[in-house]
């Protein structure tokens, strides 16, 4: 048998390794059956703190860095890797470790998977609800305050997030493989309704496992950016109407699970909490077998036949579960569980500054905000820190488009969903010294496609054209050469010119 080696990573605010429940005894009573040797000495279970607010995600990576240096190397035999299991934060943790000390690196990493469990890949919109609020929320902390400097990382649409996804996207490709790393994210995206918090809609969301979304966890994201076309002076006024695609980049395809009836905490339903050690327990063994799968990937070939076989049983783990019926005391009631993507836009200027006040206005078929289909819409945040990032949530299969449902006494009509996708951005300030100017994509098909994807993530970054006016800066003739021009420009006005 192969020997393995299995190191855990927790996830965020974290205060006791039990956490892990009694999912690594399971994995290890159950790895024979996969052809591996696991002992108790080759399980490593992590603990990190989360909870102080001086600690960034970036020092708990580099902290992990040492443990893993330090008590797992010199554990692993001879050419031996060892595998990765994360839970929520900790799938962040593990990816800016590897980033930070890895990527782009002549050495190995000890690493060889990395199985991310329900990943913040990109953010939670819990985190943005502030300390206070999310200590008493029982599905994601355990009775302590939680660290301000790993919240700022995990909300929608943080710098730190928006790097290393974007890195991924753009870089990640040459790093997968026997001779990187195999990254998979696994997630499930049920609500346990004890844990629901009647105060905070979030933690019952649809398209989400009551703290992250399934987009959130996916790393199969896009980058789009839009670049504003360079101002023309029309008829005695300067216009930049067009906004045009001038990069798209899809990540490199990455095996990603749903995984059915599974929440993201819980001893019921968390995807990690709540697997037993029992061998004969059927409700683990989704989670427990995907995750042997996910290890036994030896090759490229084989990750690339894992992805498949994974976006075939997530369709059909989606479709088994999109009528969810909830019994009531007084009746029943029900739950669509559509499929839902999520657009972060991040919106700045030719000169790199981040443009903070803006209209972003959606277009369906013939550029009309009205076209759009009814429901589409989920949840908008903008960035607490980074007001120039705001984050939608979509429902993709109202955008896309539905076949009619009929389950009980569920009967919906089909829905047709659209075919095109435009922006419209009006950026202020639109007038003085420094402006912008209003421009738009005109609704395609080509942008809807780029922009929107099931169960996934797209970064669009919006670049627009900085507009200065040419009387910022001017010289004057001395005219006369024994006192200077007698000239107040304290009012003066910014005119028509501009810096070219």
């Amino acid at each position: 048998m192969k020997s393995l080696t299995i190191a855990f990573v927790h996830g965020y605010s974290v205060t006791n390794i039990d956490t892990y429940g009694e999912m690594p005894n399971r994995l290890m009573r159950e790895a024979s059956t996969y052809g591996y040797q696991l002992n108790i000495q080759h399980l490593f279970l992590g603990r990190y703190i989360s909870f102080n607010d001086e600690v960034r995600l970036e020092d708990i990576a580099h902290a992990l860095e040492q443990a893993v240096q330090q008590q797992i190397v010199p554990n692993l035999g001879k050419d031996e890797r060892f595998a990765c299991i994360t839970h929520s934060t900790g799938g962040p943790v593990a990816r800016t470790w590897w980033s930070n000390f890895y990527k782009g690196q002549p050495k190995t990493c000890p690493m060889s998977h990395l199985i991310m469990l329900a990943p913040a890949n990109h953010g939670s919109a819990l985190a943005q609800l502030g300390k206070s609020r999310l200590s008493r929320i029982s599905s994601w902390f355990n009775g302590v305050e939680p660290g301000q400097r790993v919240l700022n990382w995990l909300e929608l649409g943080s710098d730190d997030a928006w790097k290393l996804n974007k890195d991924w996207i753009l870089n990640g490709q040459p790093y997968i493989g026997p001779d990187g790393i195999f990254p998979f994210s696994l997630i499930g995206q049920d609500i346990d309704r004890k844990l629901y918090d009647h105060l905070n809609s979030y933690t019952g969301e649809l398209g989400s496992d009551g703290v992250v979304r399934t987009a959130s966890a996916n790393q199969n994201s896009r980058y789009v950016k839009l670049t504003q076309a360079a101002p023309k002076l029309v008829n005695g006024s300067w216009q930049a109407k067009d906004l045009v695609i001038s990069e798209f980049k899809q990540a490199p395809k990455t095996p990603f699970r749903v995984v059915t009836n599974k929440s993201h905490s819980g001893d019921t339903m968390g995807i990690m909490k709540s697997v037993s050690r029992e061998l004969k327990d059927s409700k683990s063994a989704e989670t427990v077998q995907s995750i042997f799968r996910c290890i036994g990937v030896t090759t490229l070939k084989a990750y690339e036949q894992l992805t498949t076989d994974f976006d075939s049983e997530t369709a059909a783990v989606q479709q088994k579960g999109l009528v969810e019926v909830d019994k009531k005391l007084f009746g029943k009631k029900y739950f669509i569980h559509d499929r839902y993507s999520m657009i972060l836009f991040r919106v700045f200027d030719s000169e790199g500054y981040p443009v903070t006040d803006f209209d972003l206005i959606l277009t369906g078929e013939k550029n009309d905000p009205n076209a759009l289909p009814t429901g589409f819409f989920a949840d908008r945040q903008c960035n607490s820190i980074n007001k120039s990032t705001v984050t939608y949530f979509f429902n993709y299969d109202v955008l896309h488009g539905r076949p009619r449902i009929v389950s009980g006494d569920v009967k919906l009509d089909e829905l047709p969903g659209m075919k095109q996708l435009g922006l419209i951005i009006r950026p202020r300030p639109d007038s003085g010294f420094s402006r912008y100017l209003p421009c738009e994509i005109v609704a395609s098909k080509d942008l809807f496609e780029k922009a929107f994807q099931p169960n996934a993530t797209t970064m669009i970054d919006i670049e627009l054209q900085r507009v200065i006016s040419n009387e910022v800066f001017q010289f004057e003739h001395l005219t006369n050469e024994n006192k200077g021009p007698d000239m107040d420009f304290h009012k003066t006005d910014p005119g028509t010119g501009i810096v070219g």
